[in-house]
């Protein structure tokens, strides 16, 4: 078996060893938000989805807060019981955490990104970005073009059942 394959079968079946995983989240937790990193803590998965040690690619662990999300505050007047206090989000935490990820980082695009780690407050996820000079596309992230945005937009179906998700669910609406 090849190293890339040992990895990924024993972050699979063990994860991370219990006292390793309560020194890292005391760690990451004490660290900003969005933290730009030397090395890819899952370095099988970073090298799945398109990081190379290479000028102009890099990685950035991003932190997403866990629960429900909150609509802003409503001011004035009264509101119909439709109008509840708590958004259905239609995106998983790993979409917000690469859009995330990409506005901290305007002059750089979004490959790809995967899970690292989480607590009972915030999810870890790791982002690869590049230079824009070398993808050649601007706004992946924001349009859903990522791996994790295509998921959301249920575009990982095909076939029986998944008629209305294509060009966008917002073109069957009408």
């Amino acid at each position: 078996m090849a190293l890339f394959k040992h990895l990924s079968a024993s972050w699979r079946e063990n994860g991370m060893p219990a006292e390793l995983k309560r020194a890292r989240l005391i760690q990451w937790r004490r660290e900003p938000v969005t933290l730009r990193i030397e090395h890819p803590t899952r370095l099988d998965r970073a090298k799945a989805i398109g990081f190379k040690h290479v000028q102009g690619i890099f990685m950035v662990r991003q932190r997403v807060t866990r629960g429900s999300h909150k609509r802003p505050d409503w001011s004035g007047g009264r509101h119909t019981h439709n109008m509840g206090a708590y958004l259905n989000m239609r995106k998983d935490y790993q979409s917000i955490a690469e859009v995330r990820a990409g506005k901290c980082y305007p002059n750089c695009e979004v490959l790809n990104s995967y899970y690292v780690l989480q607590d009972g407050k915030n999810y870890w996820y790791e982002v690869v970005m590049a230079d824009r000079a070398l993808v050649g596309v601007q706004g992946r992230v924001f349009r859903g073009l990522t791996s994790a945005g295509k998921r959301t937009r249920g575009l990982h179906r095909k076939g029986m059942g998944s008629e209305k998700t294509r060009p966008s669910r917002r073109a069957h609406s009408q």
